[in-house]
Parts: structure tokens; C-alpha cells; sequence
């Protein structure tokens, strides 16, 4: 009797849980999270170290409220501060937006620019209402020039309109198994950022995410110089990157700076120098460029690395 009562409550329990799944009811299995009503499985299985290491980091002078640097292939934190603390981001916002499209849409997808694109403000890539893009051309103007004109055409072209894109970005938010972002808008503006916020250790995770899964991501963030022909649906784009230390310091592939008054300078990097590779993340610094090459150099010099810059422009 009680080995059938044992059998009928194990059959019970594991139909509720099939029945909940499909209703959103709650459960969460091993291998996902519950987001809103959908389970997300967790995509990404490389996380920076949470026990940072043991060396000196007081010998830098970051100004920075919130800096990390891992390294890209083992994880390891080579350097923390306040790297979990909830901070606005700017335009590295725009490091999930090119994610999100790019899980979403196909490069050659065609958008059209529309008047709230068009007049969106500050950071653009020059678009005017009624052009049509591919998306692959957009990413180009979101990524070097910081294009907000872009970041909305893409997330309009995507999902239909802004805010159904963020609650995609949220999703991947959950995705990649981060619990201190939330994103509001797909450009890191101020004025719609408010109650947004991430964290180094977040972008760190992000930018790690994008970089290894996407050859597109990479040869975009990479460019320097990109010129779009002009064609019968949009006038030609001339677009210069202006990711700092991108041609000045030895090693350095991108990624994206961002800078907004509440924010202040943030930058997102990934370098390369004899066979190591760091992702770096600095939010809401005095001098970017300045603290970003002091601890890009301490970085490498941990493995033993010296990177040689003479005359660097900071």
C-alpha cells in the first residue's frame, strides 16, 4: 500500500511539473530560469572567478567608481573594483543591443529608418526617416559611432518597437545567468536610463558572450574606418570607430566606449598580447583612456607581459 501511494504521488508530481512548465507556472529546472511566464536556459557557461586573486591592486590609480579585468580565457579576475556594484552604463548598452540583434535577425535584414529613430538625439550615425539599412550596416553605425539613431532603428526593425527589443534584452540579461543589469532603452541615454543599471562584472560577462559567439561582432568592433556606398535606398555613411586605444594601444580589438552625464566615461575592452586575452570594463572614470592603459598594462604584466606603447595619445 504504501509503495503504491509512494508510485501515485510521484506520477502527480511529475504532471504538475510538465503542466507548469508549459504555463510558465514557476518551476525552474536545473538547467534554466523562470523569466516573466518563459523559462530561459542559462547560455553561457564562462563567469569571471568570484574569488578575486591576491594581486596588489592598490598600486593603480583608477579613479574609476567600478573597474574588473579577467582574463578572457580562464576567467580569472586579474583585477576588481566594486566590480558587482549597480551603476549606470551609457552607451556600452549598446554591447547587448548588437547581441540581441544579432540572436535575432539576420545581417542582411532590411529596416527602415522612422521619425523617432531619425530624431533620437546626441551620439548618431546621420540617419534620416524613410532610408533603409541592413542591419549588418546598422551594427556599423551603432558600434563605431555610437549611433542612437541606429540603436533604435535596429530595435524597431527587430521587435517591432523599443520596448518590446528591452524586454529581449532582459531576457538575455537572464539567459546568460546575470542577476545585477536591467536595461530600459537600447541606446544608454539618461534621459529613459533612470532606473537602469549594470554592473563591470555584468558588461564583463556580456561583452565575453558577443565576442566569442559572433565573427560579426568581432569584425565590426574591430573596424576602424567603415564606408557604406550610397544606393538607391540611403545616402553613403562615412564612419570612423571611436573606441579609445583602439589604434594606440598594442593589442586592442574594441570594444565600446559610452559617456553620459549621469554615467560619466565608461569603456569596455578586449585586448590581445602574446597568446592572453582580457576583456577590461571601467565605469564612471575621471579618464578612461588614461585608466584603461594602466590596467591593460598591469593586466598583462601579470603573466609577464610587457606592452610596449611609445607615445601613446592618451
Amino acid at each position: 500500500m504504501i509503495r503504491v501511494l509512494v508510485v501515485v504521488i510521484a506520477v502527480v508530481f511529475g504532471a504538475f511539473f510538465v503542466i507548469s512548465q508549459g504555463k510558465g507556472v514557476g518551476l525552474v529546472s536545473p538547467i534554466g530560469k523562470v523569466y516573466g511566464t518563459a523559462k530561459v536556459e542559462v547560455v553561457n557557461s564562462w563567469f569571471p572567478k568570484e574569488k578575486f586573486n591576491v594581486w596588489d591592486t592598490t598600486s593603480l590609480n583608477i579613479s574609476a567608481k567600478s573597474a574588473i579585468a579577467v582574463n578572457a580565457q580562464t576567467g580569472e579576475i586579474i583585477f576588481n573594483k566594486n566590480s558587482k556594484e549597480k551603476l549606470p552604463v551609457a552607451s556600452t548598452v549598446k554591447i547587448m543591443t548588437a547581441l540581441v540583434a544579432l540572436e535575432n535577425a539576420d545581417p542582411s535584414a532590411l529596416y527602415t529608418v522612422s521619425e523617432k529613430a531619425a530624431a533620437v538625439g546626441e551620439n548618431s550615425m546621420g540617419l534620416t526617416v524613410g532610408e533603409k539599412l541592413t542591419l549588418g550596416e546598422l551594427l556599423y553605425g551603432l558600434m563605431l559611432v555610437s549611433g542612437n539613431d541606429a540603436a533604435v532603428t535596429v530595435a524597431e526593425g527587430v521587435s517591432g518597437s523599443e520596448g518590446a527589443f528591452v524586454t529581449k534584452m532582459n531576457g538575455m540579461v537572464v539567459a546568460l545567468g546575470l542577476g545585477d543589469t536591467k536595461f530600459v532603452n537600447a541606446s544608454g541615454l539618461d534621459e529613459d536610463s533612470g532606473n537602469g543599471y549594470s554592473t563591470a562584472y555584468d558588461m564583463a560577462v556580456i561583452s565575453h558572450y558577443v565576442w566569442q559567439k559572433y565573427e560579426l561582432f568581432r569584425k565590426i568592433s574591430s573596424t576602424y574606418n567603415e564606408y557604406i556606398d550610397y544606393t538607391p535606398e540611403h545616402k553613403a555613411f562615412d564612419l570612423y570607430n571611436d573606441t579609445n586605444l583602439l589604434t594606440t594601444y598594442p593589442g586592442v580589438r574594441g570594444i565600446k566606449p559610452g559617456f553620459t552625464w549621469e554615467a560619466g566615461l565608461c569603456l569596455v575592452t578586449y585586448a590581445e598580447n602574446d597568446g592572453k586575452k582580457i576583456i577590461a570594463v571601467i565605469l564612471g572614470s575621471d579618464d578612461r583612456r588614461g585608466e584603461m592603459k594602466e590596467l591593460l598594462d598591469y593586466s598583462f604584466g601579470t603573466y609577464g607581459i610587457r606592452v610596449s606603447h611609445p607615445g601613446l595619445d592618451l
